[in-house]
């Protein structure tokens, strides 16, 4: 066996575009700290894993929308100095209208996408500075810059995983820790049927396989890239897309009304 890479801790990881990131990352040398909600399905994904690359995969299962779970893996990020490497892929879809979705199963939505990516980020980021290196993983949506598609809440919380790695980026610039954000656009997983949209009922040749989804976003991040967007086929429309954002910079704060909003004497 190789030498580890360190320990990659991935949410989500029991199905889907985590359980790619927990086979990729372990052929890539990485031992794994698995994290979602059941433990059976958990420990199938480990088993498979230990089986066919010899990695050492340890689980935790763990509920992330609830309070207590989610503290129990800050403090696993925050107490072991061997984590290299935060995915935080885990959370919850829509694709029902805002007036057609329950509040109560927004809000979930909310604490998941949202809160605990957030306090994961915060007990993982600060040890990543102090050793000089890491690498955070925040797997978003292409619905962060096309909220008009799919929920308007699940837009919303993946716009904010977007913002909030921005910010993160530059706050980090200089330590040593790379940040990611991935903009993952539909991709064959059981999002969608968790979402209340089969993916059955997508037309094929806007489906991604997980497979191909956690590759590209692999390629991506050893390429340095902070936004992957494994779908667009044409870079140059999300640099101009960044470049009109990056030149409203310096000027969206101004003491005077532009003069477009200025009453007429």
């Amino acid at each position: 066996m190789e030498t580890t890479k360190g320990t990659a801790v991935i949410t989500g990881a029991s199905s889907g575009i985590g359980a790619v990131f927990a086979d990729r990352l372990a052929r890539r040398g990485y031992d794994l700290v698995l994290v979602a909600r059941s433990a059976d399905r958990l420990a199938q994904v480990a088993d498979r894993i230990r089986s066919t690359t010899g990695r050492k995969v340890d689980l935790l299962p763990a509920d992330l929308g609830d309070a207590a779970d989610l503290a129990r893996v800050e403090a696993f990020l925050k107490d072991t100095p061997d984590v290299t490497m935060l995915v935080n892929n885990a959370g919850l879809g829509g694709a029902l209208t805002l007036f057609e979705s329950d509040v109560d199963q927004m809000t979930a939505m909310i604490a998941l996408n949202v809160t605990a990516l957030t306090r994961l980020t915060y007990a993982a980021a600060p040890e990543f500075v102090a050793r000089g290196s890491g690498t955070i993983v925040n797997i978003a949506s292409i619905v962060a810059i096309n909220p008009e598609v799919l929920n308007g809440v699940y837009g919303g919380t993946k716009a904010f995983v977007v913002a909030f790695s921005q910010n993160l980026r530059h706050e980090l610039d200089g330590t040593g820790v790379h940040v990611q954000v991935v903009l993952p656009g539909a991709t064959a997983t059981e999002f969608w049927a968790a979402a209340g949209r089969p993916v059955e009922l997508l037309p094929s040749e806007i489906v991604m396989t997980g497979d191909d989804l956690v590759d590209a976003a692999l390629v991506g991040l050893d390429q340095g890239e902070f936004v992957t967007i494994p779908s667009l086929q044409e870079k140059q429309l999300f640099d101009s897309y960044e470049t009109a954002r990056q030149a409203m910079i310096g000027k969206l704060s101004n003491a005077a009304p532009a003069a477009r909003y200025r009453a007429a004497a």
